[in-house]
């Protein structure tokens, strides 16, 4: 499989016209701009993995090879289980994928294995060097700094799966989450799937603030049916609405 524009570019391009263009609540707006948020975004995670890069992934204390097996369990449990999804008749060799937040690159290494090619973003220029580092002998993977709202930083492809966990949970605003998605589906070809983990409690609205990168928007199961329609999926599955482990299984229409 062939790759084309400039896979290892850790350029942080402005947030483009799509995402400068999201209606922020009108709370959001007072307190906090989106560039703002996604600059806050970006210093927060940089400064976590520094800090403690695995602790922040997975909120353990683990040795080094206790987190990476982490990633396979987290493989095993969301992904090896639901190939038939996942792939859709198409050998998963063939396939090319995204991962929206890697990290460290603890998923990644996992999903270099099953898959052709795996294209994997962060909004943390110090977890993605990390990542490199991590992912230095898997030549099938492509990681990149973005810009935290979309992915626009990915070459002009299309796209096979597209997963994120551990990720959407920490973004402050509904309106990039939605950007998000709405990107995944530029990107993906007819009847793929998106699958993704939320927030889903949505208990916390009360004390959620624009600038906490770490607790982030919730969203209730008739907000993402919405979110579904508005951004051209099909919203298929769902499961663990009203949790913190809220997924979603989305296929492009």
């Amino acid at each position: 499989m062939t790759t084309t524009g400039t896979p290892d570019s850790t350029q942080i391009d402005h947030v483009d016209d799509r995402a400068g263009e999201l209606t922020r609540s009108s709370s959001e707006a007072a307190e906090m701009s989106l560039q703002d948020q996604l600059a806050k975004m970006r210093r927060d995670w940089d400064d976590r993995a520094v800090e403690n890069a695995q602790y922040y992934v997975c909120t353990k204390d683990l040795t080094e090879d206790e987190f990476f097996a982490t990633g396979e369990t987290t493989v095993g449990e969301v992904i090896l289980n639901d190939m038939s999804n996942i792939c859709l008749g198409k050998p998963c060799k063939e396939m090319r994928v995204v991962e929206i937040g890697c990290g460290v690159g603890r998923v990644t290494r996992v999903l270099a294995r099953i898959f052709g090619e795996v294209h994997a973003v962060d909004i943390s220029g110090e977890m993605v060097r990390r990542a490199r580092h991590n992912l230095s002998g898997c030549g099938n993977v492509f990681t990149y700094q973005n810009n935290g709202a979309d992915l626009s930083v990915l070459p002009p492809l299309e796209f096979d799966f597209v997963f994120s966990h551990l990720v959407f949970q920490h973004i402050p605003s509904k309106n990039i989450i939605e950007n998000y998605v709405r990107d995944v589906h530029r990107i993906l070809r007819p009847g793929a799937l998106f699958k993704f983990q939320l927030q889903g409690d949505t208990s916390i609205l009360p004390h959620l603030r624009p600038d906490d990168t770490w607790v982030g928007a919730p969203f209730s199961e008739d907000e993402v049916l919405d979110m579904a329609q508005r951004c051209g999926f099909e919203s298929r599955y769902r499961v663990g609405a009203g949790g913190q482990y809220f997924w979603n299984w989305f296929f492009a229409i």
